[in-house]
Order: structure tokens, then sequence, then C-alpha cells
């Protein structure tokens, strides 16, 4: 297990049941937007609830936009902390970090699939990622969310609503789930776990 993760305080509503996921796996994490603690850390997460352009403006704020993009030990991003791992979003035309190439879009409502996707849903693995490692294929994970990315060369999970969407990617020692782990029971725990273990 990791000797020390930080979470990077970004506002985002989801930080106490994620401590708390933690905390059941027996991992401290520490909430922070000091540098030289992230930096410092053996693991970091990038959570996030809410719109991209607000959440990227907190992060300008803390002076942590390009120290994230050059850190270099494992980073997962969650919900919207995946989404700001990409370029760009379509919700009011946010600039996003660029580590990962992707603009998030707007699901198109239907009759059936109401907007936000929100509820459980079922994860297609690809590219045999070790952020699965112990998860059935097609295991449920829990979704909260209005916009998506694009299936990319990243992409190792994706999930179908309306269209497919990447529900997990990972690139070099960055690695994202668009679902909450911290919320999707044991399939979630065993993801955190991986993300601690295998990284």
């Amino acid at each position: 297990m990791a000797e020390s993760l930080a979470i990077i305080d970004g506002g985002g509503a989801n930080i106490a049941s994620l401590t708390f996921a933690l905390q059941r796996l027996g991992i401290k994490a520490e909430l922070t937007t000091d540098k030289s603690v992230i930096g410092n850390a053996d693991r970091v997460i990038l959570p996030g609830v809410g719109a991209a352009a607000d959440a990227m403006q907190r992060l300008k704020n803390a002076d942590l936009v390009q120290f994230i993009k050059e850190l270099q030990q494992p980073v997962l991003g969650i919900c919207l902390g995946m989404q700001l791992m990409f370029d760009a979003s379509e919700e009011e035309d946010a600039d996003c970090l660029g580590i990962i190439s992707g603009t998030a879009s707007k699901f198109a409502p239907a009759k059936d699939r109401p907007v936000p996707h929100m509820g459980w849903n079922k994860v297609k693995q690809q590219n045999d990622s070790p952020l699965f490692e112990n998860i059935d294929d097609d295991a449920y994970f829990y979704f909260v969310h209005s916009f998506a990315l694009p299936v990319c060369d990243a992409t190792v999970g994706m999930t179908d609503y309306g269209k497919s969407f990447t529900a997990a990617a990972e690139q070099n020692n960055f690695v994202a789930a668009q679902f909450h782990p911290e919320r999707s029971g044991a399939a979630g725990a065993q993801l955190l776990r991986n993300f601690i273990s295998n990284y």
C-alpha cells in the first residue's frame, strides 16, 4: 500500500465519501492544495463534482494547473477530475488540463435516457488495464454526470448510454474513472485498491 496519499482539494462534494472509502481500505489520505504535500505524496487523487470551468478556476487560483500536469507519481482522476485531465469540456467551453486528448460533450437526452446519466451502469474493460485487476468485465459502477468523453486511445473502460463513452482512461502515470468508485460497492473498493497497489 502507498505510504502517503494526497487528495487535491478542488471543492468537490464527493470528498467525504472518498475519504471514508479509503479509510475502509486502511488508507489515510490528506485533503490539500499544498504543493509540497501533493508533490511528496506517493499517490494523488483529483476528485471533482460540478462544472469544469469552475473546477479549473479553483485549480488556477491555487496555482496547481501546470503543477498537476507535471506530477510524476500515479494520479487518479474521479468523475469531473477525470474530465479535467482531458483537453476541454463543451460545458462553458472550458479549457482543461490537456493531459489526455479529447473533449467532453453533453449527453443527448432521450425518453429512456434522462440527463444527467445517474445510477449503475456496466463497464466494458479495454486493453487489459491493471486498474481492473480482480474486477469482472461488465461489472457495474455508479455514475453521476451530464458530460462524457469519447472513446479514445487512452480508454481502458467503456460504457454505453445512448452512445459509447470513456468510463476509465489511462495514460502514462495518469489514470481516471468517470464513475464514482467510492460509491460503487465491492468493485469500486477493488478499483481503489488496484490504484494504490498496481501503480
